[in-house]
């Protein structure tokens, strides 16, 4: 058996990332994410890792481009309004396909806003923040042990798409203690790798074919960068069935159905428990990839379902994404908070209970 470790979120977050073969980290201290650098701090040079606080989030996206370019395996963090000053480094590193991985702990905004757990950063990691046309993987983990699996396996990911890949958790998880179980340590990619696991990197000149690496975002001939959108197009979609997860609960007649992810599907779940109590069946749909969209889970809804519920700390962000692959079929409502406030479950549960009773 597996023994588990006590973790608060945000520690518990960059030993995943270490563990995966991250190996360098730039970072800037924001809440509720600042645990982050400081354990990276304390822990990375101890295993031959490289950390550097940044003077600002615009440095540090800046410096991890750079690592990243020269085929540094990258982890880098921040919280809501840390990853807006990021985004421009971001569009540049998805348009140079430098791999990377990111965690967004998020709060509540817009602007400075508060430093509760929010989910308003929606928008920004799915339809990309920075200019452009490009997508990022992206994925959003309801507790600790969900987040640990997949930042352990994000390195790994990115380096096989060669993109920037996103984790989307919330100021709750961050902050959080839970018992995970920490996968085995990956070895990191020593320098002399580089060449051979990433031909692209820049390593410097090459004697023997008489050429260096070059890793741009810049391409002047308009018939050049299209094509070059074009190929990362044809990339998303063939690394869209790979990436898309999501998990479905109780659709088969199902009364309603919610759609949440991260900590609000925590609380859903208590919520269907509630409900249930009351003689109402209540699914649910967690995306997991926020991008790729597992839309193909909603064709699992009962076609007697009466009512399709986004529950999310955003004022109906999700909601696009749920309208689009409803298709019609079923209404669409969305039971919310905003400002850093947290439902309660019993609150929740009500909000569900009107809807359905004015849909009568």
């Amino acid at each position: 058996m597996t023994q588990k470790v006590l973790m608060k979120g945000n520690e518990a977050f960059a030993e995943a990332a270490m563990r995966g073969g991250c190996r360098f980290y730039f970072g800037y201290p924001i809440t509720p994410q600042s645990e982050i650098p400081e354990y990276m701090s304390k822990e990375l040079p101890k295993r031959g890792g490289s950390f550097v606080q940044a003077e600002s989030e615009l440095g540090a996206i800046n410096m991890a481009y750079g690592a990243g370019a020269a085929g540094g395996s990258v982890f880098i963090s921040s919280s809501s309004p840390g990853i807006s000053l990021m985004q421009e480094g971001l569009s540049f590193l998805c348009s140079a396909e430098v791999p990377l991985v990111i965690l967004n702990v998020s709060r509540c905004g817009p602007g400075i806003g508060g430093i509760q757990p929010g989910q308003a950063d929606y928008f920004q990691v799915t339809r990309g923040g920075g200019n452009g046309d490009y997508h990022m993987p992206v994925f959003a983990p309801a507790n600790l042990q969900e987040a640990v699996n997949i930042l352990y396996e994000a390195p790994a990911l990115a380096e096989t798409w060669r993109t920037p890949v996103m984790i989307l958790a919330d100021g709750m998880m961050g902050q959080m203690m839970e018992p995970v179980a920490l996968p085995e340590e990956k070895p990191f990619v020593e320098a002399r790798e580089i060449s051979s696991r990433k031909p692209w990197a820049i390593t410097g000149w090459d004697e023997r074919n008489g050429s260096r690496n070059v890793v741009k975002s810049l391409r002047l001939q308009p018939e050049a960068l299209e094509a070059h959108v074009e190929r990362l197009f044809a990339r998303y979609e063939e690394a869209a069935p790979e990436l898309t997860r999501f998990e479905a609960m109780n659709l088969e007649g199902a009364e309603v159905v919610f759609v949440a992810y991260g900590t609000m599907a925590r609380l859903v779940r208590e919520v269907m428990e509630l409900l249930a109590e009351q003689g109402v069946k209540a699914g649910l749909i967690r995306p997991i990839s926020l991008w790729p969209f597992p839309e193909a889970a909603f064709d699992r809804i009962d076609p007697k379902t009466k009512a399709v519920i986004c529950a999310e700390l955003s004022m109906g962000q999700l909601m696009d994404d749920v309208r689009r692959a409803v298709a019609g079929r079923f209404p669409v409502k969305l039971i919310h908070r905003t400002g850093g406030i947290i439902p309660t479950s019993l609150e929740v549960s009500q909000k569900a209970k009107a809807i359905l009773e004015g849909l009568q």
